[in-house]
């Protein structure tokens, strides 16, 4: 059995969440960012999901606070997330709870000037 090579898994998972962003949420020009160093200026992908910095990883065995502690401190002033997942399986997202709202409006492409009202039940 061939050993993988880990940065190129890394790299391959990268270009795999770029293709699913463009092919289920409309965002046609996704593609792997350029990595240097980490912070704002280089997530794994750019051109996703609106105000969003994603960290991406493609692993059997996903340390999930440490992924999402990299985002974070990777994310400057864009929602942090982490989208991951093992072979064989399906694309997962995790983000924080308190991120949730706001992540849902940029998935959906809501701005502050259009809020939707279906998110303040009762508070209309």
């Amino acid at each position: 059995m061939a050993k993988i090579n880990s940065n190129s898994k890394g790299k391959r998972g990268e270009r795999e969440w770029a293709k699913w962003l463009r092919d289920n949420c409309n965002c046609n020009d996704a593609r792997r960012g350029q990595q240097y160093q980490g912070g704002a200026d280089s997530p794994d992908v750019v051109h996703g999901i609106p105000n969003t910095h994603p960290e991406v990883k493609r692993v059997e065995k996903l340390n999930l606070t440490h992924a999402m502690a990299q985002a974070c401190a990777d994310s400057g002033d864009a929602i942090p997330y982490v989208a991951h997942r093992k072979n064989m399986g399906e694309w997962m997202v995790t983000i924080c709870a308190s991120d949730l709202v706001a992540f849902a409006e940029s998935v959906v492409g809501v701005d502050d000037e259009t809020k939707m009202k279906t998110w303040r039940y009762g508070n209309a």
